[in-house]
């Protein structure tokens, strides 16, 4: 498996990524947009999650086919930035069949944000338009960092980020990773390597090596005082899978949220991954394949996640430097 062209979830064919923001306000909202509804999962590993639609995202509900995917800013605000695509896919007749009436399906998850540095004092949160600017933007190519849901995000030490990665695999199936890096704990060790080293390709996170000087019995970076926090993501692929199957896909990718992360899915972040399956590949050996991709989409949020944060870039008012201004230097 090597990285796909863009290295970016899009090189999965069919979807796109738009991203909105308000440098004031310090938060933003992202969405997955595909060309034509695709399956979706969703696992929650968190202890503080804030959603939309997830419940219909189980195996048993009657709706299997999503139109889009919102990460966002914002705590319970942000999931106004779902409402914002959902009213914009009516107007362009997407959405589910009932009647005469189309209903689009967003299912959405949010971080929380408010805290930041930024001006949250709104007369009207911001969100639902962000979400409508985002999904107008949506596009193959997208940039990384300090963007989108991503815009104010902070892990323990440094500011966080919008982050993606995509793996193809020999057989052409491709899988792809998207997240917005705002946890409670750490994503760096001591001198500024990133704990999704291992699996880095190319320097795409700086090259640094693996961490140096780690103590296992040291007490970890997180931000505790902020109080709450959150890394929402999504991975996809263009393999056809069933929305059970795309939730064990969601499920197995957590795992490199625990690589990239230290603490991962503490009480305080909402830790959650949408699963999104685009369906033009067929499995031709199903029982390897399946357990290949929860292995790829972990491998990609890892990387994404380290990411996320290399790429991220200072603002005014900034509560935290950004891994450059640490570590650049170094």
């Amino acid at each position: 498996m090597r990285p796909g062209t863009k290295n970016l979830i899009t090189d999965v064919a069919g979807l796109a990524v738009g991203n909105a923001a308000d440098p004031g306000v310090k938060s933003g909202a992202t969405v997955l947009l595909g060309e034509a509804p695709f399956v979706a999962g969703v696992h929650v590993m968190g202890g503080a999650p804030g959603t939309r639609e997830t419940d219909l995202l189980a195996p048993d509900k009657t709706v299997q086919e999503v139109d889009a995917l919102v990460l966002s800013g914002g705590s319970a605000f942000g999931l106004d930035a779902a409402s914002g695509v959902a009213d914009a896919l009516r107007a362009q007749g997407r959405g589910f069949a009932v009647g005469p009436v189309n209903v689009p399906i967003v299912p959405g998850a949010i971080l929380f944000d408010l805290v930041n540095g930024g001006d949250k004092d709104w007369a009207e949160p911001p969100y639902k338009a962000l979400g409508r600017e985002a999904l107008a933007s949506a596009g193959a190519d997208f940039e990384l960092g300090s963007v989108g849901a991503g815009t104010g995000a902070l892990t323990g030490d440094l500011k966080g980020g919008l982050g993606s990665a995509s793996l193809v695999f020999e057989s052409g199936i491709t899988v792809g990773a998207l997240v917005a890096v705002n946890p409670v704990g750490g994503v760096t060790g001591p001198e500024g390597q990133f704990w999704a080293n291992p699996w880095e390709f190319d320097g795409e996170f700086g090259g640094r090596g693996p961490v140096a000087g780690f103590d296992p019995g040291a007490t970890p970076v997180t931000k505790l005082t902020q109080g709450a926090a959150t890394t929402i993501a999504i991975v996809a692929t263009d393999a056809a899978l069933t929305q059970a199957q795309a939730t064990r896909m969601a499920t197995a990718a957590h795992d490199g949220m625990a690589r990239a992360i230290h603490p991962s899915h503490t009480p305080l972040d909402g830790d959650l991954v949408f699963a999104a399956a685009t369906g033009g590949r067929a499995l031709e050996t199903p029982e390897v394949e399946l357990m290949l991709l929860g292995h790829a989409a972990a491998t990609c949020l890892a990387r994404a996640i380290a990411r996320g944060v290399y790429h991220a870039t200072p603002a005014q008012g900034d509560l935290l430097p950004t891994w450059r201004e640490r570590f650049a230097g170094h």
